[in-house]
């Protein structure tokens, strides 16, 4: 095929294009060159970057990626037209908030595991008691008929595919056709499944009854923090940034909850600090001995050169009754 050829074919529907038509279209509108890690340092040091110990930034960019790394980079840009570091930023300042980041994504993913663990088991214990063991089947208890085909679905790929002992034992006792109740089949389904579960079950008093029983007054916060929340895990399950990161889904921040909660509720929304607080409020609900708040103090003291308030942090957000 000619390249004259090529450039005629990529103007056609997607739908028209071969594989090789596709793939060199695209091809040729991306002319830069792949760079080896003593091109891309050489690249930051043209654009004004200090690099205090370049066998150190080799060794980190040899196992971490240059754009996984790059967005811990723009903050130290001086905002030109093109890019150009301002002065005496450094290579070294960039790794830290990395190295801060990846520390942080541990700790909230920790967290994270214990409020999925107890919103799962409520969620199978209580509409199972108020529906029976087999309401995720029921289309009457749902307020969306669409996203609980979908739903449906989701149970079902996850049932065929899992290789828990809890389901070979049920396949082989009541064969691979018929469901198990909840509290074997949720076992299978994700932080986000079960959000979805629950946002669209139409028993607004077992919902209720759920979101009360994590100190929440209203199932429609708890759903904001639950989506919110579920997409944090995925970043921390992917390794993606959470430091300074914005959210594009908004949370519900009460302004009164009946446990230790916030006096300044006039915070951002979309910023890690206010989903911080959800998950420290949510977490003394399930154990109250918890250590996150603590354990998210000592990180921010462990690297002083992490600005809070990036990640949208008020100015005395430690005297705040949840942080006490």
């Amino acid at each position: 095929m000619s390249t004259f050829a090529a450039l005629e074919s990529a103007t056609l529907p997607i739908e028209q294009r071969t594989r090789a038509e596709l793939f060199l279209s695209v091809f040729m509108k991306y002319t830069k060159p792949a760079l080896d890690i003593f091109g891309q340092l050489s690249e930051l040091t043209n654009d004004g970057l200090v690099i205090n110990n370049t066998a150190a930034a080799e060794h980190f960019l040899n196992n971490v990626s240059y754009f996984r790394f790059a967005p811990y980079l723009r903050i130290f840009e001086d905002n030109s037209t093109s890019r150009h570091f301002k002065h005496g930023a450094t290579f070294e300042q960039a790794a830290m908030i990395y190295s801060f980041d990846v520390e942080l994504r541990s700790l909230l993913f920790s967290a994270i595991q214990k409020i999925e663990i107890a919103l799962r088991s409520r969620i199978i214990h209580q509409f199972s008691l108020a529906h029976g063991p087999f309401w995720f089947y029921d289309p009457t208890l749902a307020v969306d008929k669409h996203k609980f085909t979908d739903n449906l679905t989701t149970l079902e790929r996850e049932f065929k595919r899992s290789k828990e002992d809890f389901i070979g034992e049920h396949k082989k006792k009541y064969g691979s056709d018929d469901y198990p109740p909840a509290w074997k089949m949720l076992e299978l389904a994700s932080f986000g499944t079960l959000t979805k579960l629950y946002y669209n079950f139409s028993d607004t008093k077992v919902k209720k009854k759920i979101a009360r029983s994590f100190g929440v007054s209203k199932p429609v916060a708890l759903e904001s923090w639950m989506m919110v929340i579920n997409t944090l895990r995925n970043n921390c399950a992917h390794h993606a940034r959470v430091w300074n990161r914005k959210y594009i889904m908004l949370l519900q921040i009460p302004k009164k909850l009946p446990n230790k909660w916030l006096k300044n509720t006039n915070i951002s929304n979309d910023r890690s600090y206010a989903l911080f607080c959800c998950l420290a409020y949510w977490l003394n609900a399930v154990n109250a001995t918890n250590t996150f708040k603590s354990d998210l103090k000592k990180l921010l003291q462990k690297y002083p050169s992490v600005d809070p308030t990036a990640m949208g942090f008020p100015t005395g957000w430690k005297r705040e009754p949840l942080w006490r």
